[in-house]
């Protein structure tokens, strides 16, 4: 079942209504927090300490450390970690008892069916998520491999659901293979969907009022590999190089891509590539204290984000995670004469990133695992980074996981100067974040 095309326009006015209010909000907030911002910019740049907690109002607790000053203690701006702490054992320890936000499932895999060679199924694997016209979209992957191998039951189809914001089914799209990214293009009111992260890669949109439409690259990836996670950068569509290596050398390799960028040929339904930057790409480091040139060697590009322009660091950059290797890349002017880019090193892997840009909005996650979209509350402090902390996808892992010292995925917050991550204590039902969408 499909929305009619007054509805949408209807929904599009009021979302673009509620955008302008929303915007307003955020200019008064930030004017009153920009004091409080500045001081903790300065404090970050300056400092370079270990892991510890942060102040009490953002709903944290700090186990196995101290809290000895550092910028941001007992600040109810503050939002991220501060330095001079201690954080004994494993980087994935020391999870806050206590905090302010609220969880809820919103939608359950099970509620929806769709067709299989063996018969109906219920939807299973949610991943990526996106947002168009007051709507989110969400793409189930449905136990089908990372090179578009059938499931268990025979099943080689992903289905992408479109969701109210309360969570009530509007309508449904199976597309072959395992959708592994997912984004929204409001400039075509397309939903632009990747399958196959390891390999035989291909694209998909899917337009809410006429129908799918199956798109193929325009030539091998050069980084022998897939693709994975899409944004839709100042009108580029930025497509991620995913599990460079599968069919080829082991990367990192200095002629493998790290990100693409496509055009899409409504004509021809092929998906011309071109690089953005490689996975041995020249970048700075930007961790606080660092500064010194690296040549990056990417092995897991992976989620990749538009940087909002409230975030306290990298506004307007392009983002892209390279998840194994526990490192964030932040690119300034991509695409043009005078491209950089700055690394940040992690204390652990993660998938998707959301900056908040109004205390009552909330976060959106899906639970792989659990088959659901989950609906995170606050109160938020706009311009803090939360993160989908993905242990189990670190280069490090063990092969059985989760296990000592590498829990299941958790919600984070990351202090984006020294890329350290803190876990978020939520009220409500277990859940195990993978992609993730803030929508105010």
């Amino acid at each position: 079942m499909a929305t009619s095309a007054r509805d949408r326009s209807a929904t599009s006015k009021a979302s673009r209504l509620a955008a302008i209010v929303a915007g307003i909000a955020v200019v008064v907030l930030l004017a009153v927090g920009a004091s409080a911002f500045g001081a903790l910019a300065d404090g970050h740049r300056e400092t370079n300490g270990p892991r510890g907690g942060n102040g009490p109002h953002e709903g944290f607790s700090h186990e196995g450390g101290s809290h000895e000053g550092g910028p941001g203690e007992g600040s109810p701006r503050g939002g991220f970690p501060h330095e001079g702490g201690s954080h004994e054992g494993s980087p994935h320890e020391g999870f806050p008892g206590r905090g302010a936000f609220a969880d809820q499932v919103v939608f359950d895999g099970s509620q929806l069916q769709h067709t299989t060679p063996g018969g109906s199924e219920p939807l299973t694997k949610p991943d990526d998520i996106t947002f168009l016209d007051g709507h989110v979209f969400v793409a189930f992957q449905n136990g089908v491999g990372p090179q578009g191998e059938a499931s268990s039951t025979g099943n080689l189809d992903s289905t992408v659901v479109e969701l109210d914001p309360a969570g009530h089914p509007v309508s449904q799209w199976d597309i072959v293979g395992k959708c592994d990214g997912l984004t929204a293009d409001p400039a075509t009111g397309q939903v632009i969907a990747t399958v196959n992260e390891d390999a035989n890669s291909s694209l998909y949109t899917i337009e809410p009022e006429v129908g799918v439409a199956h798109y193929t690259y325009s030539e091998p990836l050069p980084s022998d590999g897939g693709t994975d996670a899409i944004s839709i950068y100042r009108g580029m569509i930025l497509i991620s190089a995913s599990a460079p290596g599968t069919t080829g050398l082991p990367a990192p390799q200095p002629t493998y891509p790290a990100v693409y960028q496509a055009q899409l040929d409504a004509s021809t339904h092929v998906a011309s590539i071109q690089p953005l930057f490689g996975d041995e790409s020249t970048a700075t480091q930007a961790n606080a204290g660092a500064g010194a040139t690296v040549t990056l060697g990417l092995t897991d590009p992976d989620s990749n984000e538009d940087v909002p322009f409230y975030a306290p660091r990298f506004a307007g950059d392009f983002m892209l995670t390279s998840q194994g290797d526990q490192e964030q890349i932040f690119v300034s002017e991509p695409g043009g004469p005078h491209q950089s880019l700055s690394v940040l090193s992690l204390s652990s892997s993660v998938d998707d990133t959301a900056w908040p840009s109004v205390p009552w909005g909330a976060l959106y996650v899906t639970d792989n695992d659990g088959d659901t979209v989950n609906r995170i509350t606050g109160p938020f402090w706009p311009g803090s980074v939360f993160v989908a902390d993905t242990p189990c996808d670190e280069n490090s892992a063990p092969s059985t996981c989760p296990g000592p010292g590498y829990p299941p995925n958790f919600l984070g917050q990351l202090n984006p100067w020294t890329g350290t991550i803190t876990p978020v204590s939520l009220r409500g039902p277990a859940v195990e974040p993978q992609g993730m969408l803030f929508l105010p």
